[in-house]
């Protein structure tokens, strides 16, 4: 269960999935009031449908629970939501496709607005810090998708299990970080090996 700093009703909905036992955390709105709720949980990502999505399509794998702190106060006409979430990953590098781990410890900021309260075409301004903004109906938030979307930026586009990795020989695909292979790698060798067993009829 959560542990709460002040005591605070939070809904945890439970259901099976996958033989996982999955929690939905959700507050409700009325609860907040003008008290700062501080939640603290460990979560496995099979309560998580887009991270579950990345593991099966071989993107990841996931070492660890997501652990997730989270400080909600409510302020004005909004809701802050402070965070941290951290778990572990591993990865393939993008270079030389070996295995390596990852560690995520991502903090983030997060403002949510009633949708009712917000106009069609008004344009809600941010200041510098404010980078995430999101919008809830109903008289509760869930935090599954944006804890969700953190985990996913924070994933490289190419990751890499070095910055220095040398990848894969083009021609013979030697790992290149292990040691030199007998190829000519430069430019003209590399450009005309395609036509060193080309056989032209005459």
């Amino acid at each position: 269960m959560f542990s709460l700093d002040k005591i605070c009703p939070v809904y945890i909905l439970k259901n099976f999935e996958r033989s996982f036992l999955v929690k939905a955390v959700k507050i409700r709105i009325d609860d907040l009031k003008d008290k700062t709720v501080v939640l603290s949980d460990e979560e496995s990502f099979a309560g998580y449908p887009t991270l579950m999505a990345l593991q099966d399509a071989g993107e990841c794998l996931f070492l660890a629970p997501l652990r997730i702190h989270l400080t909600v106060v409510k302020e004005y006409d909004h809701i802050r939501v402070n965070g941290r979430v951290e778990t572990s990953l591993r990865l393939n590098c993008a270079r030389c496709l070996a295995e390596h781990q990852l560690e995520i410890k991502s903090p983030f900021t997060i403002f949510y607005m009633r949708a009712a309260d917000i106009a069609q075409d008004e344009e809600v301004e941010l200041a510098e810090d404010e980078l995430i903004s999101a919008t809830y109906e109903g008289d509760e938030i869930d935090f599954t998708a944006e804890i969700a979307a953190q985990i996913i930026m924070a994933i490289p586009f190419k990751p890499l299990c070095s910055e220095d990795c040398r990848g894969l020989c083009p021609i013979c695909g030697a790992d290149l970080n292990i040691g030199e292979c007998a190829c000519d790698r430069n430019e003209s060798g590399f450009r005309f090996s395609v036509l060193k067993n080309l056989k032209i009829e005459k």
